[in-house]
C-alpha cells in the first residue's frame, strides 16, 4: 500500500519547495512532510489528487538502518540509495539525507542522459523548445499511421495533461479514437459519436483555431470521449491537428479535477506539439496511400506464376535490371486455352527502357495482346494490329517480343513461334542439342508495318523450348568483367539441361546467369520455357494428380 498523506507546512517547508531539485522529506513512518514542486510532479499520481509516497520509496524509507551506516553495498552505490524506473517518469535515484529530528530527506536524481524522462509542465520556460524538439523526433521516427497516434497520445498523456484522445479523421459519424491515460498505453476505439457533443470538436477536425480551455465546460464531456478509468474530467483543451493541406484529426487533452484550465502558455505548448504530430500523421497517411496504390499497380504488372496447362509444362523466371525493383521492361504471359485441345499463347517480350516507365509499357502491350486473344491463331495479325496500337500511343517505345502456341498432340507438344525483332528461341533435345528456331521479325511500335516468319517445332517427351530475352545473353561479366553471357554460352548451358524439368532449366539459366554477372550491371532479364513431360510423368493439375503422358 502507498502511504498518502497531505504535506504538512511548517519551518523550511517553504524553502524545500523552491528547491531546483526534487526533493521529499519522509518522517519515520514514511508520511510525507515536505516536498518540493518538482518532487510532487513527480511523485503525483496520474489523475493528480493528494501526493503520494510510491511503494519502491516506503520501502527503501523504512528499510534504512536506524543505526550509523554499515558503508556502501557491494554495487558501490552509497548506502540506502534505492534505483527505479518509473512508468511516466522513467529511471531515478533516490538518495536518503537523515535529518536530526528523525524524518529523512529523499533527494531525486535523474541520471546523465536521461534529464527530459522527468515529466515537467508544458510551457513552463525555455526547456520547453528541447522537451519539443524530443517529442518532434519520436513522432517523426515511423511512417506507420496508427503508430505516429499511438506516440502522440502516449506523450500528449504524458507531458502535457493526465489523459489525451486523438481523434482522427473519418467518414460517417464512426469516430476512431486513440486514447491514453497518463503512464498507460494506448487503445484504439471506434466510436459512434456526433463531434459536436464537443465544443471546438468539430471545428477542429475541420482545421478551424482552438476555443480556449476556460470555455469549454468539462462537466459535459460525453463518456465516448474520456478513456476508460479516467474518473471525472476537470478541464478540456481541444486543438486541431493542421496537416498537408487537409485536417489530420484534432487533440483532446483532459486534466483532473483540481489543476484548474489549461493556462495560457499551455494552450500554445500544446497546438506547436498538435502541429508536428498532424504533420507526421499527414506524412504517414499520404506515404502509406501512395504505397496501396503502387502496390496495386505493381500487382498488375508482375510476371504470372506458370504451372502444369493442358498437358505442356510451363516455367518462367525474372530478375529486374534494378534488384529492389519487382518490375521492369521484360515480361512473359501464358493464356490458357479455351479448352484442352486448343492452343495455349505464351509471350515473351522486352521494352525498350528500364524501370517504372517500362513497366508501365510492357502493362499496355500485356493488355493489348490479351484483348486480342481471339485472333491469336493469326500471329502476324496479331502483330500488326500491336504495331499500330503502339504506333498510334503516345508513348515512344518500341518493344520485341515471340508469340508461341501452344498444343498438345498426343505424348509430344506442337509450338508454333513468331518473333517480332526477338533473339529466337532456343529447342532444347532429349539427347542434348541444341538447336534455334527459325522464326524471325521485325520489332513492334517502329515501322508502319509489322512482319514476322513463323516457325514450328515439335518437342518429344522430355525435349523444351527456351525463351529468352536479350538480357540473359548479354549479361556482361565473366573473368574481366566486361564479356558478355553470348549465345555460346547460352547453348553450353541448355545443352547440359537435357531431360530436365522447365523449372530446373529456369533455375540453371538464371543462376548461371547471376554467377557470370557477379556484381555486375545488367538488363532486365526473363526466361521462359515450354517443355513436353517426359513419358510417365505426373503432374498436379487442380488440385488432383495424374499421368500427363
Amino acid at each position: 500500500m502507498a502511504s498518502s498523506t497531505s504535506p504538512t507546512t511548517t519551518a523550511g517547508g517553504e524553502f524545500l519547495a523552491a528547491s531546483p531539485y526534487p526533493v521529499a522529506v519522509l518522517g519515520p513512518d514514511g508520511g510525507l512532510l515536505h516536498s518540493s514542486h518538482s518532487a510532487r510532479r513527480l511523485l503525483a499520481g496520474p489523475e493528480g489528487g493528494p501526493v503520494r509516497v510510491p511503494h519502491w520509496l516506503l520501502r527503501a524509507h523504512l528499510d534504512l538502518p536506524s543505526g550509523p551506516s554499515d558503508g556502501a553495498p557491494s554495487d558501490g552505490a552509497p548506502a540506502g540509495v534505492v534505483r527505479h524506473t518509473d512508468p511516466v517518469a522513467g529511471p531515478v535515484e533516490a538518495h536518503p539525507s537523515p535529518r536530526p529530528d528523525g524524518s529523512t530527506a529523499w533527494w531525486f536524481v535523474v541520471p546523465e542522459g536521461c534529464a527530459g524522462l522527468l515529466p515537467r509542465t508544458a510551457g513552463a520556460g525555455p526547456c520547453d523548445w528541447e522537451l519539443l524538439t524530443r517529442l518532434s523526433g519520436l513522432l517523426l521516427s515511423s511512417l506507420n499511421v496508427d503508430r505516429i497516434l499511438e506516440t502522440a497520445a502516449r506523450q500528449s498523456a504524458l507531458h502535457l495533461a493526465d489523459a489525451a484522445v486523438l481523434v482522427a479523421p473519418g467518414a460517417g459519424r464512426t469516430l476512431h479514437l486513440v486514447t491514453c491515460l497518463r503512464g498507460g498505453d494506448p487503445a484504439h476505439v471506434q466510436a459512434r459519436a456526433d463531434p459536436a457533443e464537443v465544443p471546438g470538436l468539430a471545428e477542429a477536425l475541420q482545421g478551424f483555431p482552438p476555443v480556449p480551455s476556460r470555455w469549454i465546460d468539462p462537466d459535459a464531456t460525453p463518456r465516448w470521449l474520456v478513456p476508460a478509468g479516467f474518473g471525472r474530467v476537470g478541464s478540456v483543451l481541444v486543438t486541431p491537428l493542421p496537416g498537408h493541406g487537409v485536417p489530420a484529426g484534432a487533440l483532446v487533452l483532459l486534466r483532473a479535477p483540481g489543476r484548474g484550465p489549461f493556462a495560457t502558455e499551455e494552450e500554445v505548448f500544446a497546438r506547436m506539439f498538435a502541429a508536428r504530430a498532424g504533420a507526421a500523421v499527414s506524412a504517414a497517411v499520404m506515404y502509406s496511400e501512395q504505397a496501396a496504390v503502387t502496390d496495386l499497380l505493381m500487382r498488375e504488372l508482375l510476371p504470372p506464376r506458370l504451372e502444369h496447362l493442358n498437358g505442356v509444362d510451363f516455367a518462367g523466371g525474372y530478375r529486374a535490371s534494378v534488384d529492389r525493383d519487382r518490375i521492369g521492361g521484360d515480361f512473359y504471359d501464358v493464356h490458357p486455352a479455351a479448352d484442352p485441345d486448343g492452343e495455349t499463347l505464351a509471350l515473351l517480350g522486352d521494352v525498350s527502357g528500364k524501370g517504372l516507365e517500362a513497366a508501365v509499357m510492357t502493362g499496355k502491350v500485356r493488355n493489348t495482346l490479351h484483348a486480342l486473344l481471339p485472333l491469336a491463331d493469326d500471329h502476324g495479325r496479331v502483330l500488326n494490329l500491336l504495331n499500330r496500337a503502339l504506333l498510334t500511343s503516345r508513348h515512344t517505345r518500341f518493344a520485341s517480343l515471340v508469340l508461341a502456341s501452344v498444343r498438345r498432340e498426343g505424348d509430344r507438344v506442337r509450338v508454333r513461334l513468331s518473333a517480332a525483332g526477338h533473339p529466337a528461341p532456343m529447342v532444347v533435345r532429349a539427347d542434348g542439342r541444341v538447336t534455334e528456331s527459325t522464326t524471325l521479325g521485325s520489332i513492334v511500335g517502329v515501322l508502319p508495318e509489322a512482319s514476322t516468319h513463323t516457325d514450328t517445332v515439335l518437342l518429344d517427351p522430355g525435349e523444351a523450348c527456351v525463351l529468352y530475352s536479350d538480357g540473359i545473353t548479354e549479361a556482361k561479366g565473366g573473368p574481366t568483367g566486361r564479356e558478355q553471357f553470348g549465345d555460346h554460352r547460352l547453348r553450353q548451358a541448355l545443352a547440359q539441361c537435357a531431360g530436365m524439368p522447365a523449372e530446373a532449366i529456369v533455375e540453371r539459366v538464371q543462376m548461371l546467369t547471376a554467377q557470370w554477372l557477379r556484381d555486375g550491371r545488367h538488363d532486365d532479364m526473363a526466361v521462359m520455357v515450354i517443355a513436353a513431360p517426359p513419358r510417365g510423368h505426373l503432374a498436379v493439375t487442380a488440385g488432383r494428380r495424374g499421368s500427363a503422358a
